[in-house]
């Protein structure tokens, strides 16, 4: 009898778990510093979920993303992370959130679970199940710091961060790099997160006499510090690591063809990849939309690429993930993208703020 029955309970079981959603944690900023970015990166990651859901889901099912405020501090977000992981609420993890966060998740997780992390980051962190799309400070960075070496004759640069892990070591690369070209550090500030003490700030940046500025501020804190800058009639050229379209409407635009932002996307970029995501982000969430930016775009390529990663292992189950991980390749607004070392490796663009838009200059 039992054989008999056996031959129908497989498909019938097969059916049914089709129908159960795959739930994928959604780690993006909706308040604090990094709130602002918050909107697109949402939005970004729906669009994500709607191609693969039409495309068959993930391992057959259809992926439902559970949202988590990843601008709370670091623990706060961990600890969400965690129980809803040892709860089994969460299948896998995406997003995008400051790295202090990320460490936290990562440590949270303990890779029970796999986690796409896309903005740029401070490198290394290697963990199981962790996969970086972002770029490291020399990928990032380096074309920047070029540029400005070069043409406006920068060598004497001032280096002002967020005071976590970021910032931090991306100014350590680049004080090695300045280092390298000739040029040298002349002052270095860290601030904590939330309205730092910003007229000292700029007395210290002026009492240095740089010839460039390194701005590793994010969010609204990069925000109200271009801002001062401006209102206090500065005119040093600023490279900036996390200033992507919402920070540059936030900051009200700047045509003083002095502000850069390097980052692996911008909305401006024209190619046939980056024009055919704009057309749709525009089709499903109407021409009113937050603006597409690099970091909503990085959760659009975060959720693609764990569907490619269980796509190629048959399973999310991360030591399998790890595996396989290598070679994973994906296509989104920055081309084609595959996994090597658990990450990507692509350089940034380098933007130059004309008014409210970026215009590509390397």
């Amino acid at each position: 009898m039992a054989e008999a029955i056996t031959p129908v309970i497989e498909p019938l079981e097969a059916q049914l778990l089709q129908g159960v959603a795959l739930r994928v944690g959604l780690v993006v900023p909706i308040s604090g510093v990094l709130g602002l970015v918050g909107p697109c990166a949402i939005n970004c990651a729906v669009l994500a979920s709607d191609e693969v859901n039409l495309s068959g889901g993930i391992l057959g099912r259809p992926v439902e993303l559970v949202l988590i405020d990843g601008g709370r501090p670091a623990e706060e977000v961990a600890a969400e992370v965690g129980e809803l992981a040892r709860g089994k609420v969460i299948d896998a993890v995406v997003g995008t959130c400051g790295s202090d966060v990320r460490i936290a998740i990562v440590r949270a997780l303990g890779g029970r679970l796999p986690f796409v992390y896309s903005p740029p980051y401070e490198g290394g962190g290697r963990s199981p199940g962790v996969y970086f799309l972002g770029e490291t400070p020399e990928r990032q960075l380096k074309p920047g710091l070029d540029w400005l070496i070069e043409l406006r004759r920068a060598k004497r640069w001032f280096l002002l961060g967020n005071d976590y892990i970021w910032p931090r070591l991306v100014h350590g690369a680049t004080r090695r790099y300045l280092a390298s070209r000739g040029a040298t550090v002349v002052g270095e500030r860290y601030v904590p997160y939330g309205r730092p003490d910003l007229s000292r700030i700029l007395d210290h940046l002026v009492a240095s006499r740089p010839d460039a500025v390194l701005l590793s501020l994010i969010g609204s804190d990069l925000v109200d510090f271009n801002r001062a800058f401006t209102a206090a009639g500065l005119g040093f050229p600023r490279l900036c690591g996390a200033l992507e379209e919402h920070g540059l409407l936030g900051i009200g635009g700047d045509d003083t063809g002095e502000l850069y932002g390097a980052m692996g996307y911008f909305s401006s970029l024209v190619t046939d990849d980056s024009l055919s995501l704009g057309e749709r982000y525009t089709r499903r969430f109407g021409s009113n939309a937050p603006l597409l930016n690099g970091h909503g775009q990085g959760c659009y390529e975060a959720v693609l690429m764990l569907a490619a990663l269980a796509r190629r292992a048959g399973t999310l189950h991360v030591p399998v993930l790890d595996e396989v991980a290598d070679g994973t390749s994906i296509v989104t607004a920055r081309g084609r993208l595959t996994l090597q070392d658990h990450g990507v490796r692509r350089g940034a663009h380098i933007g130059r703020a004309d008014g409210l838009d970026f215009d590509i200059v390397r």
